[in-house]
């Protein structure tokens, strides 16, 4: 039996990895640990279905050429791809790298622009 690792995850994953443990008698960490499972075991699957899958992701293959289960899993690919994206990009830096002045709001509350050249200044 492995051991555990201290592991992050998503706040909204762990809330729905909650949500869902609680209706299949699971705890969290459990429920987390039985989707990762399902997940490796779905996407190491070398399936015709699972190449078309790929196939599409790539853009190789019509949306319309996949059946409705092929479609569950496009869907949740693009969805995981998505989130990872989200969650991992500066949209800050990449909008000033554009020239692009952006405003947030920081952690006393105000709001803060920030310019491309890389200067900021609190708007009152």
């Amino acid at each position: 039996m492995s051991e555990d690792r201290v592991t992050r995850f998503a706040a909204d994953l762990i809330d729905s990895a909650a949500a869902e443990g609680a209706r299949q008698s699971r705890s969290a960490k459990q429920q987390l640990d039985h989707w990762a499972r399902v997940g490796r075991a779905v996407s190491s699957q070398q399936s015709a279905a699972r190449r078309k899958v790929e196939s599409a992701l790539a853009g190789d293959t019509p949306l319309r050429d996949l059946t409705a289960e092929e479609a569950v899993v496009f869907n949740a690919e693009i969805a995981a791809a998505i989130e990872e994206s989200l969650a991992s990009t500066d949209y800050g830096a990449a909008l000033a790298a554009r020239g692009v002045t952006t405003v947030a709001i920081d952690e006393n509350g105000d709001i803060v622009q920030y310019r491309p050249d890389g200067t900021a200044s609190v708007l009152r």
